[in-house]
C-alpha cells in the first residue's frame, strides 16, 4: 500500500533554507519507508491537488483503484493514535492501494473537496489552528506511530 503526504503550498525547501520542520518531517517519512512506500507531494492549488488525486497511481505507475483521500480539516474526526492505526490497518486489509493524507490550503478545503466521499475521511488534529509545516510534521509522526502500532513495535506505549 502506497502512502502520500500531500499539502497545498510551496514545495519543501522552495522558500529558502531547509527548515527544521522539513528535516524532522523527512526523518519520519524515512522511518515509515520500511513499513510502506511513502512520498511527499506539494500542489500550488486545491484544484491541482484534486486533478492529481483523480488519476489512479501507485509508486509512479497506474493503479487499479483510485487513491483514498484523507483530508486534514478542523471539522473532521478526531482519533486517538490507536484508532488512527486501526483505520489504516483496515484499509490495508481491504486491499487499498494508495492513501493520500492531505493538508489543505490556508483558507481551508472547499465544500467540494470535503465531500470527496467514501472510503476517505476528514481528519482533525483538533480545533486549534497550526502552521502547515507543523501539521505536516505532526501527521508524519502520527503515520509513523500508526505503522509501529500495526507492527507491534514498542515506539507507541499507549499514552
Amino acid at each position: 500500500m502506497q502512502l502520500t503526504l500531500a499539502h497545498i503550498g510551496p514545495k519543501a525547501g522552495k522558500s529558502g533554507a531547509k527548515s527544521n520542520y522539513e528535516a524532522l518531517t523527512r526523518l519520519y517519512l524515512d522511518r515509515i519507508a520500511p513499513y510502506y512506500p511513502i512520498q511527499a507531494e506539494a500542489f500550488s492549488t486545491e484544484a491541482a491537488f484534486l486533478a492529481w488525486l483523480g488519476q489512479p497511481k501507485q509508486s509512479g505507475k497506474a493503479a487499479r483503484l483510485p487513491a483514498v483521500p484523507v483530508l486534514l480539516d478542523s471539522r473532521g474526526r478526531q482519533l486517538v493514535s490507536t484508532e488512527f492505526a486501526q483505520w489504516i490497518g483496515a484499509r490495508r486489509d481491504q486491499g487499498t492501494q494508495h492513501i493520500v493524507f492531505a493538508i489543505g490550503p490556508a483558507d481551508g478545503w472547499s465544500e467540494s473537496a470535503r465531500t470527496l466521499g467514501s472510503p476517505g475521511m476528514l481528519l482533525s488534529f483538533g480545533a486549534m489552528t497550526m502552521a502547515h509545516e507543523l501539521a505536516r510534521l505532526v501527521l508524519a509522526e502520527q503515520l509513523y506511530r500508526a505503522c509501529t502500532i500495526l507492527a507491534g513495535h514498542p515506539y507507541h506505549s499507549g499514552h
